[in-house]
């Protein structure tokens, strides 16, 4: 039997996939397919930017932004065992049709092992994941290891925090593990809020028993019986999966007392967040699941001595916990062996901006920049030139076109002034402006903070005053100086690592896009074009014919002029959309 796999991933269900999945279920039905073809509709396949996506197997042949309309023709080209050429990904170099998914080039490079499911299974269904090796990890654990050599294997397969921070997991769970008390608890931070990240919801929306399963591994290594899963609500399809897989792993004994016949029971409760940035912060977490507002706590005390309603708690994040499967199943051994010496395994990525293929992409430890960019993300979009990546998301620094050949992995990028963060990697071209890019990222981790804290509460408002006095054109030299100082100082005084991060990407496109800082404060120029304080529209009398099509236009009325007679802007008014320039038949505006 074939199968028809619809992405029901968010970015493909914002696309209208549930109709696609509709109408291949209703076309099916009318031909009387059913018996041939199994309909799944499964979680993200991660090449975001071709979706609506349909995977067909055991052939593995891929169709691209699929549309309701398609179906009948897609059904009819599979009864006869055709492909149906018309949706096939077509690559933009060679314009050569792609039959099957394992040679797009979006997915040549990659690794999946925690994706592995992904796009595959139905996530909805707790027997698919069974059928695909699910619960094996759990089942191997509880029958045949002691909670010391399940930590003594994850310590030895170098499995390292893939939340941001990077800290040996093994370790983490050691330390839990050492702790007494009368209760302990697993949460898992879900909690993603880095703009452009997708990773933690794409897992959790695509193989929710994953998730589950590593927490409960984690509770059995460290002694815990209760977990919780702490997800932003903003994530209502990741929510109710998760939600769905519970129930269904209770009803299965996965979940509960004497699990699997063991001496082991445990169970996991959701916690829906309300979208602040802030509580991704472990401490900050805690506070918000018992009950009260979202602000860090000064450590020491660790989680792992007094965490969760003061007694000792473990906390990863969602791709942390779907690597626990993954390693128990294959050994640490074999798992140790992918990576690089220090960063071991692989890390998923939300590929997003200037981008031909922006989508969800798993790979090895010590890929390079350039593989990443050009060869996973199929290069620049618009044939533009690379500028730029910022990595880590807000908390993160920019890396820049000497380090394409860049090893990606914890250490590297901390020592190029950069960091892994949960995995958000936003691609800049030409027509970015860095100091603008520096100022939206402030903008946000200023807005996200929760004010407990002097040095990120008054510190970063500082520096966002500085930055926007810059980019409207009134910035002074000496502002460089104070961008650079405050910077360090808020990094080195603040409680949590909200405000230890924030002034990164200043920091980093300073160092290495200082002359467009320059040219900002000294020249009152922006070479990309992007801050409007520093742009003016002027009509040319001799080219302007006074057709009146700019005056129509302008939505701030700054344009004036009689009848044959050349208009005029007034720079008062003005409001440097350019929206005059670009409906100008005659070139008669330009910008200065």
């Amino acid at each position: 039997m074939k199968g028809i796999l619809v992405c029901g991933g968010t970015g493909c269900i914002s696309n209208n996939s549930r109709l696609v999945h509709d109408a291949i279920e209703k076309e099916l039905s009318q031909q009387g397919l059913e018996a041939e073809f199994e309909l799944k509709y499964t979680g993200c396949h991660g090449f975001c930017e071709m979706g609506p996506l349909v995977l067909i197997t055991p052939e593995e042949e891929f169709y691209c932004r699929v549309k309701p309309e398609d179906v009948p023709n897609l059904i009819d080209s599979l009864k006869q065992g055709k492909v149906y050429e018309e949706l096939l990904y077509v690559d933009p170099t060679t314009k050569e049709k792609i039959k099957t998914r394992h040679d797009v080039p979006f997915y040549q490079k990659q690794q999946r092992l925690v994706l592995k499911n992904c796009g595959i299974i139905d996530p909805e269904n707790i027997d698919d994941y069974i059928n695909s090796g699910g619960y094996k990890s759990l089942h191997k654990v509880l029958t045949t290891m002691q909670p010391e050599e399940v930590i003594q294997e994850i310590k030895a397969s170098g499995l390292r925090g893939r939340g941001g921070g990077g800290f040996p997991t093994g370790i983490k769970w050691e330390f839990a593990r050492k702790s007494t008390a009368d209760k302990k608890y697993i949460i898992c931070n879900a909690d993603e809020g880095d703009p452009g990240a997708f990773m933690d919801r794409s897992i959790s929306e695509g193989d929710p028993h994953a998730v589950l399963e590593g927490m409960l591994i984690g509770g059995y290594a460290i002694g815990a019986w209760e977990g919780y899963i702490y997800i932003r609500a903003e994530y209502p399809l990741a929510v109710k999966r998760l939600s769905i897989a519970i129930e269904q792993a209770e009803a299965k004994g996965y979940l509960g007392q004497n699990i699997l016949g063991s001496d082991f029971s445990f169970s996991i409760k959701i916690k829906q967040g309300a979208g602040a940035f802030v509580c991704g912060e472990e401490t900050a977490l805690m506070e918000s699941i018992q009950g009260n507002r979202g602000m860090p706590r000064p450590r020491p005390p660790y989680p792992a001595v007094k965490g969760l309603w003061d007694r000792p708690t473990n906390i990863n994040n969602v791709e942390t916990f779907a690597n626990v499967p993954v390693i128990i199943g294959m050994g640490s051994e074999q798992y140790s062996q992918i990576g690089t010496e220090k960063s071991k395994g692989t890390k998923i990525f939300a590929l997003t901006g200037k981008l031909n293929n922006t989508g969800l992409a798993e790979v090895p430890m010590g890929i390079t920049l350039r593989e990443i960019v050009f060869d996973i993300g199929g290069g620049i979009s618009g044939g533009k030139k690379f500028k730029a990546v910022q990595i880590g998301g807000p908390s993160g620094g920019c890396l820049t076109e000497e380090h394409l050949d860049l090893p990606i992995d914890y250490d590297s990028l901390l020592e190029a002034g950069a960091m892994m963060g949960s995995g958000g990697l936003v691609v800049m071209d030409e027509s970015t402006c860095m100091v603008e890019l520096a100022r939206f990222f402030l903008s946000f981790t200023r807005h996200e903070s929760c004010g407990k804290c002097t040095p990120c509460r008054e510190g970063n408002t500082r520096l966002l005053e500085i930055l926007q006095r810059i980019v409207d054109g009134k910035g002074e030299k000496e502002d460089l100086e104070r961008l650079q100082s405050l910077g360090e100082n808020i990094i080195m005084s603040s409680i949590c690592g909200l405000g230890q991060t924030a002034p990164n990407p200043i920091l980093s496109t300073l160092k290495f896009f200082r002359h467009e800082y320059e040219l900002h404060v000294e020249k009152k120029i922006c070479p990309a074009g992007v801050c409007k304080g520093m742009i003016s529209y002027k009509i040319i009398e001799e080219k302007c014919k006074a057709c009146g099509i700019c005056k129509k236009n302008c939505p701030v009325e700054a344009i004036a002029g009689e009848k044959k007679q050349p208009h005029k802007i007034d720079p008062a008014k003005c409001a440097q959309c350019g929206v005059c320039m670009e409906k100008c038949p005659f070139e008669a505006i330009i910008r200065g």
